[in-house]
């Protein structure tokens, strides 16, 4: 029988090493969510306890293993449309205004774990075309990145279920926007996955392959690092988003660690940050 109790001392040291890898914090007594996380690795990897399979993710250097178990403790299913405000300012004041420019529009979509919220903004952009044409000419590209590959490889495919359908997609957008699939899954249609590419990226790592934006979605991220990598992640989103570009971060969110980078704008409802110049 496998033991899927965490020790106090394995948690400790995990908790070090999630943290050391990808910035997320545990905090205390939170083993409830280590055991529902990683329980299915114990027979996928054939572990016989918890503590085991949290030592050797730590000191085996077994990269399948690592991966997995990164996988497990960063992934985390999001909805469509989350919160509505940020879409609406894309529809209302953020498309409109960057028409006036003249120039391709780059959006990025950072922790985009299942490709709700990139599919979502890709939606919102499409829905503006077709209310606007001939706007946006210069075309417009997505970028969605994630920690996850098992997340990455779910979100390019487009695929989803009933269940998550459900969460924030609205009828009118299900017919609209998906093909039911051999599988019995609703699946994306080409025209929404080709304007979004999905890349691999540690938030902790080097964001200079990514080019500059205008718009950033770094939404409900921020609250699973601790303070001095939220202030790293914040100075290095102003550093590629174009002067006066937007972020967006999650209604429990704030750049109270960054205030000197950005200028907060509220909206009714809503709010954002720009990129102070």
């Amino acid at each position: 029988m496998k033991n899927k109790e965490v020790s106090a001392e394995s948690y400790q040291a995990f908790g070090r090493f999630l943290e050391q890898q990808c910035g997320i914090v545990l905090g205390e007594n939170k083993q409830y969510l280590v055991r529902s996380r990683l329980a299915t690795l114990l027979y996928k990897f054939d572990f016989d306890s918890l503590d085991a399979l949290i030592d050797a993710t730590i000191h085996s250097h077994r990269r399948d293993l690592l991966q997995c178990v990164i996988d497990a403790m960063t992934t985390n299913e999001t909805l469509w449309f989350r919160d509505g405000y940020p879409y609406d300012l894309l529809l209302r004041e953020l498309l409109p205004r960057h028409v006036a420019k003249n120039r391709r529009l780059r959006i990025w979509s950072a922790a985009c774990s299942s490709g709700q919220e990139p599919y979502s903004i890709a939606m919102s952009c499409l829905e503006y075309q077709r209310k606007n044409p001939g706007k946006l000419r210069s075309g417009i590209e997505i970028v969605a990145t994630d920690l996850s590959s098992a997340m990455l490889s779910k979100s390019e495919q487009g695929l989803y279920d009933e269940l998550s359908l459900a969460r924030g997609l609205s009828a009118e957008r299900r017919r609209q926007y998906f093909d039911t699939h051999t599988s019995g899954m609703m699946q994306i249609k080409p025209e929404v996955r080709r304007m979004v590419s999905f890349r691999s990226l540690n938030l902790l790592h080097s964001y200079a392959g990514l080019g500059r934006f205008d718009i950033v979605f770094c939404r409900n991220v921020l609250i699973y690092f601790a303070p001095h990598v939220k202030q790293k992640i914040l100075q290095q989103i102003a550093a590629l988003l174009q002067p006066g570009g937007i972020l967006f971060l999650g209604a429990s969110e704030s750049i109270s660690s960054a205030s000197e980078l950005f200028s907060m704008v509220k909206c009714h409802p809503g709010l954002y940050y720009q990129r102070k110049d």
